[in-house]
């Protein structure tokens, strides 16, 4: 039974990206994720909300995802597969693998949470086991480890990586499991095909959710860049007042470049989806005051960030020495105002939103359902106003499963059947809230802040992506390579096709993603990965723009740590420091 008190809106938002993986010049794919998470956790997460009506939810793809997504597609459709893990999948003879192919297999089939995605799996496990005993003597191990055994890992890597509702509905991953080893040519295609099925009717099902008004789909400026550091490094200090800056003062041309992220990012979300997004999550939910008014300017209507940004606007607005129980300006929409546009913002609840990410994985999905819905009753009953109160909990909507017992799918389940049976809980989009407020007597209270501190989720600030030596360097390189790139545009030797590809590998170079596996919070095994890639793609600018590629594009920008228990692997942060 429904209480007397105001009820509470619950404003799931899950946040879907990965940089773009693709080395321009060879279209070859340098890392497997984009189609890893396609077919675990984006059809797992399309699943959930297909499997109860009643549940609603924002979801965020990054445009650069999307691509990604339709080109996967693309590949099987002509027949050219450019990612080499997919591609080996469908070798026909694994007798001839080359010692290249033979690395490449050992070192990628591997990679997952073990204890979720490995050990379960007896046949599996005992590949594993096979390679543990071997990897010792070096290569010398590939004189025991036949074709058969790379045919049967690539197999075991990718059902270990199918979504648990692909396994509890299709058969033929079921058989493959039950056949357990000794897999022929035959099953390795049908697996190959049921990947590519997967991933070509992703954006179909999340559009059809859509437009039954069960989710509501978000955006994000196309290559995921940090808007307000491409506007002003200086906004760093709005968060880190000492903070160490890049050598150069600004990025070259960065309100133009960030123009140019919003608007690919709305005409690729129009092209997909139908019509222009509603909202926005800025990647990272990296905002200051010029970032928002620059989306409100091209008529995004919301945006969201972290609950940190919220407190230091609150001080910077009314000049506050203290604030007071976050419980009395947390759970609400803010209006951010200035300018010849307004934007409503959305601020994230750090406590709940890191539980999902980072504590709930630990416990009996029915012990964690329990404590997320008591947190949610507790700051229902604590609101001591008329208006309902609004909880934004917004996080990586991929990551955090593979740390969770079959991916999730238990805790997902029962979350969402609670939220939608709880008579004081009422599951919304961001967009119906913003409705909920033009309201002429609206069951929503809003705030308003005159002034954004600038910051992200992590933190309230951009120490992810500026402000070390590393991470300055990286801001360098891009710089000069930005330099480059305006002056050979500016000379008007190249042709629209070469200007399109440089430009193209320029937003690309821009994304978020690389500064943030830049530290020594990371492991020295994923800041390798992305520092090759990042410096990869910088090479490749300057090759467009047909310039020597510099000689410091030759050495790491950073290293990492030893440290390989970092948390979830570097792949998501808590948006608090622990205490």
């Amino acid at each position: 039974m429904s209480s007397s008190r105001p009820k509470l809106y619950l404003n799931l938002y899950w946040h879907m990206h990965q940089p773009d993986y693709r080395d321009t010049i060879t279209g070859e794919y340098v890392l497997p994720w984009t189609y890893l998470h396609a077919i675990k956790d984006y059809t797992d997460m399309a699943f959930h909300l297909e499997s109860n009506p009643q549940a609603r939810a924002t979801f965020n793809f990054v445009p650069v995802l999307l691509d990604q997504l339709e080109d996967y597609v693309e590949q099987f459709d002509n027949g050219h597969i450019r990612d080499p893990l997919l591609a080996l999948l469908t070798k026909e003879d694994m007798k001839v693998l080359t010692l290249e192919e033979r690395c490449l297999i050992l070192e990628s089939c591997f990679k997952g949470h073990h204890e979720k995605m490995l050990a379960p799996f007896e046949h599996y496990q005992c590949l594993y086991n096979m390679y543990c005993k071997l990897e010792p003597y070096g290569k010398s191990m590939f004189n025991y480890l036949s074709g058969q055994y790379m045919a049967d890992l690539l197999v075991w890597y990718h059902l270990a990586w199918t979504g648990e509702s692909v396994r509890r509905s299709s058969q033929l991953v079921q058989d493959l499991m039950a056949k357990g080893s000794q897999f022929t040519l035959e099953d390795r295609l049908a697996l190959s095909g049921l990947i590519v099925e997967l991933i070509r009717g992703l954006i179909p099902r999340y559009k059809q959710l859509e437009t039954e008004g069960r989710i509501e789909i978000s955006s994000t400026p196309h290559y995921h860049p940090i808007l307000p550091l491409l506007l002003d490094f200086r906004s760093t200090r709005d968060a880190m007042p000492y903070a160490p800056l890049p050598h150069f003062s600004h990025y070259p041309g960065g309100r133009l470049r960030a123009r140019a992220h919003i608007e690919e990012a709305q005409a690729s979300h129009a092209r997909r989806f139908g019509r222009a997004p509603q909202g926005m999550w800025p990647a990272e939910g990296a905002v200051s005051h010029e970032a928002l008014s620059l989306m409100a300017e091209h008529g995004i209507q919301w945006a969201a960030t972290g609950e940190g940004v919220l407190a230091n606007s609150l001080y910077k607005s009314f000049d506050a020495s203290d604030l007071p129980p976050r419980n009395q300006y947390l759970y609400q929409p803010y209006l951010v105002s200035g300018g010849q546009e307004n934007i409503i913002c959305f601020f994230r609840d750090d406590h709940l939103s890191d539980k999902i990410g980072f504590e709930y994985s630990n416990l009996h999905a029915d012990s964690a359902v329990a404590d997320f819905i008591h947190t949610l009753e507790v700051i229902q009953q604590d609101n001591n106003t008329e208006r309902n109160a609004v909880v934004s909990v917004i996080l990586d909507g991929e990551n955090a499963w593979e740390y969770y017992p079959y991916n999730g799918y238990y805790f997902l389940s029962q979350l969402y059947q609670a939220l939608t049976e709880h008579p004081d809980i009422e599951m919304t989009t961001c967009s119906q809230v913003v409705e909920k407020c033009k309201q002429p007597v609206p069951a929503i209270s809003m705030g308003c802040l005159p002034a954004i501190a600038a910051g992200s989720w992590v933190y309230g600030s951009f120490s992810t992506w500026i402000g070390s030596s590393d991470k300055n360097k990286g801001w360098d390189l891009l710089c000069e390579a930005k330099k480059a790139y305006d002056s050979v545009l500016q000379a008007g030797k190249l042709s629209k096709k070469e200007q399109a590809a440089c430009a193209h590998q320029l937003a690309i170079c821009e994304g978020s993603d690389w500064f943030w596996w830049f530290g020594d919070y990371n492991s020295s095994l994923s800041v390798s990965s992305f520092d090759r890639l990042y410096r990869r793609n910088l090479g490749n600018l300057y090759r467009l723009l047909k310039l020597p590629v510099p000689p410091a594009l030759s050495a790491a920008i950073s290293t990492g740590s030893s440290d390989s228990d970092a948390a979830n692997a570097g792949t998501m942060r808590r948006g608090q420091e622990s205490a």
